[in-house]
């Protein structure tokens, strides 16, 4: 299929970017890395009335370790699963980008598209809330951090605003924490249709592709730094989890399948403790 028919502006400043969306609104989109926002129009699955190109907005392409890791929005997922100074702030970051797409969707594919695109599957959004990440975004009343436990509402809602751009990935130097992540899909590549990140010390459980947006497991998490059974951990993790069913698996097999990857996660981060 084509796309439905769209206006489209190069923006080549951050305030081109935001001019251009605040004169629209909700009837614009941001055109990043393009890997979801395409195959969304070709399918005629979102109709914007203008596309508001920002790959050529200078300086939202660095990497950035100084205190805290900084990723430009515009940070292409191969160029981050490359990056040393990513290695070194946020191996837990590094571990699930390897789980994200193919070779040739990652070498296009931002990080910043990722995480306001807000897939409930996706593994990067997953990754920064379990690092305690927040996200920059600029607007036409100014620039404000966001968490990313209070970024992503609900599947592919954000609070970003109609006229603000994110601009920054901000993530907490990991240090030497012990860290797991462990995802199931049906073929190399696919969304998840189940995952867990872990770290500890203090503990850090997000399931994800079970929900409409990463969850947190407070309870589990508790238990891990109180030095309970992991068992345990791995049983709260799970307690009142309700996943979706779709035609891909339904509720009761992902509940069943997020038990095994938060062990198989957590397992990870013990060998990984320091």
């Amino acid at each position: 299929m084509k796309p439905p028919p769209f206006d489209y502006v190069v923006a080549r400043s951050i305030g081109d970017a935001i001019d251009a969306l605040a004169a629209v609104g909700h009837g614009a989109k941001v055109l990043a890395g393009g890997q979801s926002l395409l195959p969304l129009l070709n399918m005629r699955l979102t109709r914007p009335a203008l596309l508001v190109d920002v790959n050529r907005v200078p300086d939202l392409d660095s990497i950035r370790s100084n205190g805290s890791l900084e990723l430009g929005a515009l940070v292409r997922q191969s160029d981050a699963l490359d990056s040393p100074d990513l290695a070194q702030a946020a191996p837990l970051l590094q571990l699930a980008l390897r789980h994200v797409g193919h070779a040739a969707t990652r070498s296009r594919g931002t990080v910043g598209g990722s995480v306001a695109h807000a897939d409930p599957a996706a593994e990067l959004p997953a990754a920064l809330l379990a690092l305690d990440a927040d996200v920059i975004a600029v607007g036409p009343r100014g620039e404000r951090a966001i968490p990313v436990a209070e970024l992503l509402l609900g599947p592919f809602t954000t609070s970003l605003a109609p006229d603000e751009l994110l601009t920054t990935i901000r993530v907490p130097l990991q240090g030497k924490r012990g860290f797991g992540f462990e995802e199931l899909t049906r073929r190399h590549g696919d969304f998840a249709l189940a995952g867990a990140a872990v770290l500890l010390d203090p503990a850090r459980i997000v399931l994800f592709g079970v929900g409409g947006v990463p969850l947190r497991a407070p309870e589990a998490e508790q238990a891990l730094d109180e030095q309970r059974d992991p068992a345990e951990a791995v049983e709260l993790a799970i307690r009142g989890l309700e996943p979706v069913s779709d035609v891909h698996a339904d509720s009761g097999y992902r509940r069943r399948v997020a038990a095994v990857l938060v062990r198989r996660a957590l397992a990870q981060a013990e060998a990984r403790r320091a």
